[in-house]
């Protein structure tokens, strides 16, 4: 049976998530994680995406996405995921897939949900009970977004407030 083809809207936002193959850890240790948001840089800057919020967690990445040309997403996502596999497979000396599937996507509505979005991707370390608090995780955004450390990969969120008044 072939897959359904995705539809991407130009300028959507979308919650995306990739699990690791089997639910196993993808990043093992600090260099592994530093070494899939330098494959992200590069991603987002040969596609044109937009970065607002990212959590690594040790058996899956969630990034928060916009893209201006909505086809551009698949690529990225292909071009990350085979560059991450590749490093990984070769360091662990490994073959074979890393990846369970194709990725996850889902479609966000920019406002105040997009901002929603965020925060719950942020806040999953603490929900999986790999830290207390939020601002010690290393591998999210939360403390580039929230707490204004150094800008390193984020791009800001910008809300389109529409006035109701008539």
């Amino acid at each position: 049976m072939a897959r359904i083809t995705r539809t991407f809207l130009p300028n959507g936002c979308y919650h995306i998530i990739v699990r690791g193959n089997q639910k196993k850890e993808v990043y093992k240790e600090k260099e592994d994680y530093k070494k899939y948001l330098d494959i992200l840089r590069r991603a987002k800057k040969k596609y044109e995406i937009l970065l607002y919020a990212y959590c690594l967690m040790p058996t899956h990445p969630h990034l928060l996405i916009e893209s201006r040309i909505g086809r551009a997403i698949s690529s990225f996502m292909h071009w990350i995921n085979r560059g991450y596999t590749a490093y990984f497979n070769a360091k662990y000396e490994k073959v074979g897939h890393l990846w369970q599937g194709r990725f996850i996507s889902k479609p966000i509505l920019k406002g105040r949900y997009l901002i929603n979005c965020a925060n719950y991707i942020e806040e999953n370390p603490v929900r999986a009970k790999l830290v207390g608090d939020i601002a010690d995780y290393e591998w999210s955004s939360y403390r580039e977004r929230c707490l204004m450390t150094e800008k390193s990969i984020l791009d800001e969120i910008k809300i389109e407030v529409i006035d109701s008044a008539y």
